[in-house]
């Protein structure tokens, strides 16, 4: 691994490493639009390129444009960047995405929908979601350091785009963490609970260590996960001393508590793997975390060839001893489509790339089915490769089945992006999927929070 040189782009020159490993001037420097794209890069890209961005951001945009120094520095990490090879990249591809990226003809799929999971719909408290029997997920802010385009909770996380108009907490954010604390208080079937947002890099360290040290005082929780792709993307922040203080603090509870505390981050292609982000996986082991694993997504030019997937694979085990944990066939969100794979492919993925890893460290390559959850690639019950259509079953109920006695007997649907498709699948769409078409900005969907509610 070599840590990519900052100042062979032209806005960062003076820069000193001081002010790199600085989280705070990460932040401050974050690029935000075209123009602080321009001022970083100036005639390094084309002013074509420039408009594209800005097209994009105009017109199909589902996440508003945040990226920090760093993030950038990853993007044609050997060289000085052109505009050939910016468009190349696997990283700009999935991190500063362009209109021309985009698929022309279905930029969305017809059952593309804001809230993809329906996550908002199993809040048991505002921003808690129940939908497996022992896990939940709590968002503790919609906020992250850096935002992805192809973010599974766009409906939520964010500003709002002249595409998406985003859905806002409404509850206080003490008051929403003390609800979902006396959620789980009463409900002791849980026991892993993922902490997540947004990116918990966006939590003051304070609040975040109130939270999680409520959560170790509860006997029957016995795994927590800190989602943060941050620890790849600022991993500055992961190194400060207020997060070595921190997680050293929380580690040694949780360790005296028999409770695994664990720290997941979100890589999708080797580049993203540096000598700093190896740093910052060390310190949390040096703290006491536990493991430090990836879910990472699969997406069309990013890495969705064996030789890309296992070489991402070998640089986060052996590079920064973080562990391949799961690749998501991307979800189906709005503008997505030109990043999405069909089942298939994935399944094809999952064959290539074993007998190569450990077994403990060969990630499971999952679908994450809406009204089902994280399902193998290979679990699907029926795949019909001429629609593009995969048919699966579940074996438990959420909170919105359980008076539903024939639940477990239904089956659900995921859908291949239509360009995968071949001419007789795509003509069959052309003339059936256009009517089922929504526009992406409608009014987002709140959720109704019993209070006391249990499964």
């Amino acid at each position: 691994m070599t840590e990519p040189d900052w100042r062979r782009i032209p806005g960062w020159r003076e820069v000193t490493p001081e002010q790199w490993r600085d989280p705070q001037w990460q932040r401050v420097h974050c690029v935000k639009n075209a123009r602080q794209l321009r001022a970083a890069y100036g005639d390094l890209l084309s002013e074509d390129f420039y408009r594209d961005l800005e097209r994009d951001q105009a017109e199909r945009a589902t996440m508003s444009l945040l990226l920090p120094p760093y993030v950038l520095s990853m993007m044609v990490p050997d060289a000085v960047p052109s505009t050939q090879a910016m468009y190349a990249d696997p990283v700009r591809r999935h991190m500063l995405p362009v209109f021309s990226d985009r698929d022309e003809e279905w930029p969305s799929h017809p059952y593309a929908s804001r809230d993809s999971l329906h996550e908002a719909e199993m809040w048991t408290a505002e921003g808690l979601t129940h939908r497996y029997p022992t896990k939940v997920l709590a968002e503790l802010v919609s906020t992250c350091p850096q935002y992805c385009g192809h973010c599974t909770r766009m409906d939520l996380v964010g500003n709002s785009t002249p595409q998406i108009s985003k859905l806002k907490f409404s509850v206080k954010q003490q008051d929403r963490y003390e609800s979902m604390l006396d959620y789980l208080r009463a409900t002791p079937t849980v026991r892993d609970v993922v902490v997540s947002g947004g990116d918990v890099a966006n939590v003051p360290w304070p609040r975040l260590e109130s939270f999680v040290s409520a959560l170790l005082e509860l006997d029957h929780i016995r795994d927590i996960r800190l989602a943060s792709k941050a620890l790849m993307d600022l991993p500055q922040h992961w190194l400060s001393d207020d997060a070595r203080r921190t997680m050293g603090s929380l580690a040694e509870t949780a360790r005296k508590r028999g409770v695994s505390l664990a720290v997941h981050t979100h890589v999708n292609n080797a580049q993203q793997v540096t000598p700093l982000n190896a740093e910052a996986a060390r310190s949390l082991f040096e703290s006491g975390v536990r493991d430090v694993r990836n879910q990472g997504v699969l997406m069309r030019g990013v890495n969705d060839t064996p030789k890309e997937l296992l070489d991402l694979c070998f640089a986060l085990l052996d590079g920064a001893g973080v562990m391949p944990y799961y690749f998501y066939l991307c979800d189906m969100i709005p503008n997505a489509e030109h990043w999405r794979v069909s089942l298939g492919h994935a399944q094809e993925l999952q064959q290539a790339i074993m007998g190569y890893l450990p077994g403990f460290a060969t990630p499971r390559l999952v679908c994450d089915v809406p009204f089902v959850g994280k399902r193998w690639v290979h679990q699907v019950d029926h795949y019909d490769r001429e629609h593009g259509i995969s048919y699966w079953t579940k074996n438990y109920l959420t909170s919105l089945e359980r008076d539903d006695p024939y639940a477990l007997a239904k089956t659900h649907e995921y859908y291949d992006p239509i360009q995968t498709l071949k001419p007789e699948g795509q003509e069959w769409w052309r003339t059936h999927g256009r009517a089922q078409q929504a526009p992406v900005a409608a009014t987002p969907r709140t959720a109704s929070i019993t209070s006391g509610e249990t499964e």
